[in-house]
């Protein structure tokens, strides 16, 4: 289901273009497979659970990075985000932010595909980003990240039910914490009320009627 949601979602990016490159040759979704059993076999085990590669080199031949040149960008992006997706249903976690490249080999004939993965660690050894309104991220670094309704914050929320500074993201030996600054209301994830908690790949916080999603990659 996964994989054909992929195929949704980059046909309708790349609209009629994907229809036209694609009846024949290299598939995208070839490339996605292989992919995900890439990412299976290079995890490992560690004191913070299962460490998946977040770094991923696709090489096939020039004929067939020639078809993706257009929009190899975007087959980038919805590569990597299909990684992120099956770590989070696998429980992997990353150290570092997840990478697609897509290059080519004039050794390879059409139709070969090579994957290489590597685990690359981000700084300070963790990753980790807010997904907040509309799809904008904010990216969180060894700093304090502080949401709530001022301006100046890192995530500004404009709703009444949340408190000026109402809650930070704060690095952490083991990641990212999030942490509820006295505010009025509360602070939610997964719509269980917390004070402090360790942030976990998929993780919903909700201030008021925002919710921002937790992605550790």
């Amino acid at each position: 289901m996964g994989l054909q949601g992929f195929e949704r979602r980059l046909e309708r990016l790349v609209e009629g273009t994907f229809t036209k490159a694609f009846r024949s040759g290299l598939q995208p979704v070839e490339i996605a497979r292989k992919l995900i059993r890439e990412l299976d076999a290079g995890r490992s085990v560690g004191v913070r659970g299962t460490v998946a590669p977040n770094h991923f080199a696709v090489v096939m031949s020039p004929t067939d990075a020639e078809r993706f040149e257009s929009f190899a960008e975007v087959l980038e992006r919805e590569l990597a985000e299909e990684v992120r997706s099956h770590a989070r249903e696998e429980g992997y976690h990353f150290v570092g932010p997840v990478e697609v490249e897509m290059l080519a080999d004039s050794a390879l004939r059409r139709g070969d595909l090579l994957v290489e993965s590597a685990i690359r660690e981000g700084e300070g050894g963790r990753v980790g980003r807010l997904v907040v309104s509309k799809g904008r991220t904010v990216e969180l670094t060894d700093r304090p990240t502080v949401i709530g309704r001022l301006p100046e914050c890192d995530v500004t929320v404009e709703d009444t039910q949340v408190s000026r500074r109402h809650a930070e993201v704060r690095p952490d030996a083991d990641g990212y914490v999030l942490v509820d600054l006295g505010s009025l209301n509360g602070t939610l994830v997964n719509n269980v009320p917390v004070t402090e908690h360790l942030l976990v790949d998929g993780d919903e916080i909700k201030l008021g009627a925002a919710i921002i999603r937790f992605e550790a990659s």
